[in-house]
């Protein structure tokens, strides 16, 4: 990862008299004469200018997260938190009574966590130092976490090379922390007195930032082929290993720095790249190396012929590693994205999910319509990960999920002391919190009367206007409705604006609910993979029918919730999900469906809708046993004895 210089060491920092020729310079004719400063620091005054920003005098108005709002991004943010809070630790302890601090912030500057000394901690406070502030460029000019998240690149600002004058007495290190596809998570940033600064701060921060980057893959990628690579065997599951992790079909779906680097490649290699491409390796190679799995590293050579040292580690689910080695396995196909991951086989929301491609980077808002829990949400998230937007925020708000009172606040923001209880520091709203993404508002047909018409005039003016007055703020985001009301029946009762609704439903999908989706065996399977990734579980045959014929009236909500407590009441060596495993109340539910479930030789009974539902499947599969056998969550060997029972007819 390339480091943007704001100097050339610690030791080497801007004469605090050039710092202040060169400010002046700035502030006075627009530019600065070359070689004054690095070219990074003056790229990111002139942003910082460009803002409204003058470095003397106090800040217009930055935002600070009400404790309700640093709550909520918390749990946002809680992978990237929990995998960064050890690390912090450890870097408290690293540079302990140096009078620092360790901070974690999101994508978009706000501080989530700050670990370190007291005494230093009362004085950053004054400067805002603090869990939920943000500290974006665009609000605190150049500092270390908001230039770090601008350039993406570590970077260093020492004393006066901050914008603002009043953060001059700190120093300050910052990493961001990348994903493994490359998006930007937040940053990790060290900061103390300027007098305190070390020239081994940015090797520390970088390397910290790395180690949380490797918890991200390994958690992101621990259930699927992963390779490692070092140049030489030994560097192998070291700090400095590169990581590669492979997809069911071969494709590079996640990766770290080192190893792209090692590679000669750039993040735009995720999800376009194959096996084939990335090394002198070829599918049969790597599907004897899955069947003869070995701890030893393996050399290997890039395409320019020269050497790397490879451990491959088929990770804790064999399902994965069987796909990418199968001989069928197309080298031409295509990798998927977010939506395509969400389509496990049922037609009516393959066709919600192909018309949402259609129009997902396209003006045209959309309204999605069903029953509580069929995944309004998981599929806004998936559109959204799969669009040209995918790199900017994502912002969801439930309008039924708070006080009347409290959602215009929440929804617009307010200027500081806009009312009664409100943050001093005032804050932005969830409209503003979407600009260049995408604002996700839930159960829009709660939304109060009074504030549809302040969101329609938002809509057609696309500009958001804070409580408590002040100048509007232009915005651009893309919108998403859902609700499980019919608002054309809301406007007919008077419930709901009717201009309002002609603007939301540009398009309307309507996603069914789960006692009508015909994907349920692959659904089962794939919630047991995520919540389970280290073990091959499945549910028995006769329960699976039962479960098919089952109402499900809380939808994906309640099979996941039933799926999770099955899991937990599992033993260790059991494999195979069965009537005790469930909670008591669904199978209750589903023998008053079933008066006797294990009456298995009586007509219509379970056995016999079990033999249909394989006989269905493979149909569907058109043959392909190794499929069927995926999507009822069986092995080939239970639905290849199976079959044999139906031919027999015991």
């Amino acid at each position: 990862m390339e480091t943007i210089e704001m100097q050339a060491l610690p030791n080497k920092h801007h004469a605090p008299a050039r710092l202040r020729q060169a400010r002046r310079t700035l502030l006075d004719a627009g530019s600065v004469a070359e070689g004054l400063i690095a070219p990074a620091l003056l790229n990111s005054w002139q942003r910082s200018r460009a803002f409204g920003l003058r470095p003397e005098g106090r800040m217009p108005g930055a935002p600070h997260a009400s404790a309700a709002q640093l709550t909520r991004a918390l749990e946002q943010q809680r992978e990237l938190v929990a995998h960064a809070r050890p690390v912090m630790e450890f870097l408290v302890k690293q540079t302990m009574d140096t009078d620092s601090m360790v901070i974690l912030a999101d994508a978009e500057g706000m501080l989530l966590q700050a670990l370190g000394d007291a005494t230093f901690l009362d004085r950053a406070q004054r400067v805002a130092l603090r869990p939920g502030a943000s500290w974006h460029e665009q609000w605190r000019g150049t500092n270390a976490i908001g230039t770090a998240l601008a350039d993406a690149a570590p970077v260093v600002v020492h004393g006066a090379e901050h914008y603002l004058e009043r953060n001059g007495f700190l120093t300050c290190t910052a990493a961001p922390i990348l994903d493994p596809a490359g998006r930007v998570l937040g940053a990790l940033d060290i900061s103390g007195e300027q007098r305190s600064v070390h020239r081994h701060t940015l090797a520390l921060v970088r390397t910290a930032a790395g180690m949380i980057e490797q918890r991200l893959f390994e958690h992101r990628h621990g259930a699927g082929l992963r390779l490692r690579l070092h140049a030489q065997p030994e560097g192998i599951g070291s700090c400095a290993e590169g990581l590669l992790a492979l997809s069911e079909d071969g494709w590079l779906c996640g990766a770290n720095a080192a190893g792209l680097q090692m590679l000669g490649l750039d993040w735009t290699a995720i999800s376009a790249c194959r096996i084939e491409q990335l090394l002198q390796l070829d599918i049969a190679t790597l599907a004897d190396w899955c069947r003869r799995p070995s701890a030893a590293a393996r050399p290997v050579r890039r395409h320019d012929g020269s050497p790397l040292w490879l451990r491959l580690e088929p990770g804790r689910s064999l399902v994965a590693v069987t796909r990418i080695c199968a001989p069928h396995a197309s080298s031409h196909a295509a990798p998927q994205d977010a939506l395509a991951r969400l389509d496990s086989g049922d037609p009516a929301l393959r066709s919600a999910l192909e018309r949402a491609r259609r129009v997902m980077d396209k003006p045209i808002a959309l309204l999605l319509q069903g029953e509580s829990g069929v995944g309004k949400e998981l599929f806004v998230r998936a559109l959204h990960a799969s669009s040209a937007r995918a790199k900017q925020p994502l912002v969801a708000l439930n309008c039924a999920a708070l006080p009347e009172a409290l959602i215009e606040a929440e929804l617009f923001g307010y200027r500081p002391g806009a009312y009664t209880g409100a943050a001093r520091e005032g804050a932005p709203g969830r409209i503003r919190e979407a600009a260049g993404g995408t604002l996700f508002l839930d159960e829009i047909g709660d939304m109060p009367l009074a504030l549809q018409g302040r969101l329609l005039r938002v809509l057609q003016e696309h500009e958001v206007l804070p409580l408590g007055g002040g100048a509007p703020v232009a915005v651009d985001f893309r919108l998403v409705c859902a609700t499980h009301r019919e608002l054309a029946e809301e406007v007919a009762q008077g419930r709901f604006r009717a201009d309002l609704y002609y603007r939301l439903n540009g398009l309307a999908l309507q996603l069914p609910p789960l006692r009508e989706r015909q994907d349920l065996p692959a659904l089962i399977a794939a919630m047991l993979a995520e919540l389970q990734p280290g073990r091959a579980l499945a549910v028995q045959p006769e329960l699976l029918a039962a479960l098919r014929a089952y109402r499900w009236p809380g939808n994906l909500r309640q099979l996941h919730n039933a799926l999770r407590t099955a899991c937990a009441l599992l033993d260790e060596h059991e494999q195979h999900i069965d009537w005790p495993h469930l909670p008591n109340d669904l199978a209750r539910a589903l023998r008053q469906a079933s008066p006797d479930p294990r009456a298995d030789e009586a007509p219509g009974g379970l056995r016999e809708q079990a033999r249909l539902s394989v006989r269905q499947t493979v149909e569907a599969c058109e043959g392909n046993l190794s499929e069927a056998a995926r999507r009822l969550g069986i092995s080939r060997n239970t639905l290849y004895r199976k079959l044999r029972e139906q031919q027999t007819g015991s």
